[in-house]
């Protein structure tokens, strides 16, 4: 409890603090993002389609956070600019699987030195143990919260 007895003591909240987290995390990625002219989310479609190519938008969007007519319209600028392919016509359903081409790999290399820059600076005062035991934790958290885990 806050001071007054109501609310959530920020100085405490793990919940506060991860949010913290997320906001440093996702400045520090901005900030050395921009330079190579791309935002996060351009970033993580780039990362998601070298990892599993041929995701649909949906899948796509799901896995940058984004809704999914927000990842259209990044995917119509990225097909525009070169750094990724689809079909004219989907070859099985309504999907349009995406892949990235030369260009877009170039760029995602680029990207994921930086990206894992920010990362090595984020854990640089913490140990193998420490990370370890935070990916467990977080990783618990989240199925919790997704699993409507209500902790009882």
């Amino acid at each position: 409890m806050s001071q007054n007895g109501t609310g959530v003591d920020l100085d405490k909240s793990l919940g506060y603090l991860l949010k913290e987290a997320s906001s440093a995390l996702r400045a520090a990625m901005e900030e050395v993002l921009r330079p190579l002219g791309m935002t996060i989310t351009h970033y993580s479609c780039l990362e998601l389609l070298a990892q599993r190519p041929g995701l649909s938008n949906s899948e796509l969007a799901r896995g940058a956070f984004v809704t999914r007519q927000s990842m259209n319209v990044l995917l119509q600028a990225l097909e525009r600019d070169g750094y990724v392919t689809r079909p004219a016509e989907a070859p099985v359903g309504k999907a349009l699987p995406t892949r990235l081409t030369p260009r877009g790999r170039r760029s995602l290399e680029k990207a994921s030195a930086v990206v894992r820059s920010v990362e090595v600076r984020m854990l640089s005062s913490v140990t193998e143990a420490e990370q370890s035991d935070a990916f467990r934790i977080l990783q618990s958290m989240t199925h919790s919260l997704r699993d409507g885990n209500d902790g009882s």
